[in-house]
């Protein structure tokens, strides 16, 4: 369901919880089905659609970006594919358009990295933006050109200009959100979550998951949904109390039972995390302390690990240490 190795590294709740939802072909061809243009659907064959493991984001902004990338043959007679770029905005970002044409140039380098020959054209990048910022999106600014200033006209062909696809969730009724079931919950919640009502409009949201639940996956999209809420509140503050009430009204019993063993989870998550950092934050310092020099080195290696009974050993393996080997060894 999800792609684990991109998603470790999105912790904006937002973020996060739209890659894991749209790494899952079905949903992101429901939301591809509605929301691309007619003409756009007509040349493409969503049966086809594939999702990219590449990611284009500079793993020093890892943290605030959430690209997915699908390739979708072309269909008839057309030779070829089509990429299409999906970004996901929680704000009003305006320049937008630029980290879109960074992650378009690095896909196309991608591409042509990969063929066995030089390739005679480049495949079609179209960029899909899906917005719930707190305001609408402005008007008639999904073409870069609307960022620039002077003779635009007059000097077109030196401007390598190109339009996203916008879908901002403000734009549409409640029941103009359409797609699969998990699709349309996320973008509703999506788009509600500032609200001051949420709470009255929760349990008609999740009610809509109802059906999810005699399905193999409907207890790990209940937990993808309660994380969301819980670490997604903003302006409401919702206590996995009152999530629990919702969930049971809405859903099921089994869905408030589930959502008050995630909320100890959750402590418990809480809890080792805490303990981790504190056992890395130590061997940092006694590294810095005795072996300053290799501090890059060995915490590169530190910072993977996520077992407390390793992160002891090596904290006592440094207070011995007469040598960094000593510390490398127990790091292979």
């Amino acid at each position: 369901m999800t792609d684990e190795k991109n998603n470790s590294k999105v912790v904006n709740p937002h973020d996060k919880v739209f890659r894991e939802i749209y790494s899952d072909k079905e949903n992101a061809r429901s939301l591809l089905a509605g929301k691309l243009p007619d003409n756009v659907l007509k040349l493409v064959d969503l049966n086809t659609l594939e999702i990219s493991k590449d990611s284009f984001i500079e793993k020093e902004l890892a943290d605030y970006y959430s690209d997915i990338l699908y390739r979708v043959d072309l269909t008839g007679g057309s030779q070829g594919v089509i990429y299409v770029l999906f970004e996901h905005k929680s704000y009003y970002d305006k320049f937008v358009h630029l980290q879109l044409l960074e992650y378009m140039v690095k896909i196309w380098r991608l591409y042509i990295k990969q063929q066995k020959e030089s390739p005679d054209s480049l495949p079609i990048v179209i960029p899909l933006l899906v917005c719930h910022a707190g305001k609408e999106w402005p008007e008639n600014t999904e073409r870069l050109s609307s960022l620039l200033s002077g003779p635009v006209e007059a000097l077109a062909g030196y401007i390598p200009d190109f339009a996203f696809e916008l879908y901002d969730l403000h734009r549409y009724a409640d029941d103009q959100i359409k797609g699969t079931i998990m699709s349309r919950v996320i973008l509703l919640l999506f788009k509600h979550i500032r609200d001051p009502d949420l709470r009255q409009k929760l349990p008609g949201i999740l009610a809509l998951m109802r059906k999810l639940m005699e399905k193999d996956t409907g207890l790990q999209y209940l937990e993808v949904v309660f994380r969301y809420l819980a670490s997604a509140r903003e302006n409401n503050e919702l206590s996995w109390k009152q999530i629990k009430d919702i969930a049971e009204k809405a859903i099921s019993e089994e869905a408030g039972r589930y959502v008050m063993t995630l909320a100890e989870r959750t402590k418990n998550e809480g809890r080792l995390e805490g303990k981790l950092e504190g056992l890395k934050e130590g061997i940092e310092l006694g590294i810095t302390l005795k072996f300053p020099g290799d501090i890059d080195t060995v915490m590169a290696k530190v910072n993977k690990i996520d077992d407390l009974g390793t992160l002891k050993e090596i904290k006592e393996t440094i207070k011995a240490a007469q040598d960094i080997s000593e510390i490398m060894a127990r790091l292979k």
